[in-house]
């Protein structure tokens, strides 16, 4: 898409309620297994209020086999698509692509005509053999310039680049499963909320970081803060606030304004926890994994050997980089009236 001549517009495409509307008759006759176990399965019914109630479509929410089961089914689109816009005609006529991941999709289109026209309705029919049926409310066209949201990403071409980064309901669901956090851990020792929030943030920055994410790495890291900062003076509301900064934001590892506590270890003794921030995370492109390419082939060992060495190598530095990230220009030790900190005016810029 970020080529000149790549596709210009996009079918967002949404399956109501996958899980629960899949047809049992059409799994039952695809899935290769054994069908009496399958059947059983998928007829167990579920209890609710002690009420044993049947199951007549889909799968159940949670199950080990009901995502395998998901993706089964919709393995064939791809082939349909191909069928009906085979690659040797893809030019500028259609640019037909399908991106899935399990009932999350989308295809690309060089008009808004064929995606509407032609794409659209061979996506209903090939749902309806399958007992599905797309989400006429949030199944959109959408022009690339224009941006769209896959996988809690916003992709957008901008100047013949094509842009990816955390889209706004992602970075809001993130911010506000940190606040529950907080909230559910106001009495907690300080050094607990550091550990559970460092996995939070390592985890949820690591998805995103190969993106264009370092603008909003430092806008989650700033709204953590004031998350943060609410939860320490509420803690003390009889304190100063200095006392408090100096209490839950000491100076660390060359930068001010750290959140940070004491961890017990096995023998007894304690250890600083200071909370990472996503935007010390460096960004790393991520490097498209070979076609051809087979981990179970002896051919590809030494290519996916080199991956690993790659990968490892990127690991270790991220360590070094979080354990001691670069000082920042603190102002908080210079005089109030000489423009440093007083009270909370300088905070937000720590």
């Amino acid at each position: 898409m970020a080529r000149q001549s790549g596709p210009r517009w996009v079918l967002e495409g949404d399956i109501r309620s996958c899980f629960d509307e899949i047809g049992h008759d059409w799994l039952l006759d695809h899935i290769p297994m054994d069908r009496q176990i399958l059947r059983k399965w998928l007829k167990a019914g579920f209890m609710d209020k002690s009420a044993l109630h049947p199951t007549r479509a889909g799968t159940p929410q949670g199950g080990v086999a009901s995502p395998v089961l998901a993706n089964m089914a919709l393995d064939g689109l791809q082939a349909r698509l191909r069928e009906r816009f085979p690659a040797r005609y893809a030019t500028a006529r259609n640019l037909v692509h399908l991106v899935r991941y399990a009932d999350d999709f989308v295809i690309t289109g060089d008009s808004k005509e064929i995606l509407e026209q032609e794409v659209r309705p061979l996506v209903e029919q090939f749902l309806r053999e399958r007992g599905l049926s797309l989400s006429p409310e949030k199944t959109v066209v959408t022009n690339v310039e224009e941006g769209f949201d896959f996988l809690g990403q916003t992709v957008r071409r901008q100047n013949d680049k094509l842009l990816t980064k955390p889209s706004k309901k992602s970075v809001k669901r993130f911010l506000n499963r940190v606040r529950e956090v907080i909230h559910w851990l106001a009495n907690a020792p300080t050094g607990v909320l550091v550990r559970r929030l460092n996995l939070m943030i390592r985890g949820w920055a690591n998805y995103h970081r190969h993106g264009v994410s370092s603008r909003t790495f430092g806008f989650v890291d700033h709204a953590i803060w004031q998350a943060l900062w609410r939860w320490a003076v509420k803690r003390h509301p009889t304190k100063p606030k200095r006392w408090v900064k100096d209490k839950y934001f000491p100076a660390r590892q060359g930068r001010s304004w750290n959140f940070s506590g004491w961890l017990a270890k096995a023998d007894g003794t304690k250890q600083p926890v200071v909370l990472i921030k996503a935007a010390d995370l460096p960004i790393r492109r991520h490097v498209l994994v070979k076609g051809k390419a087979n981990p179970f082939d002896p051919q590809w060992k030494e290519y996916y050997r080199d991956r690993r060495r790659r990968r490892a190598g990127y690991a270790f530095h991220d360590r070094q980089h979080l354990a001691a990230p670069p000082p920042l220009n603190v102002r908080s030790h210079v005089p109030g009236d000489r423009g440093g900190l007083r009270g909370l005016s300088r905070m937000s810029e720590n």
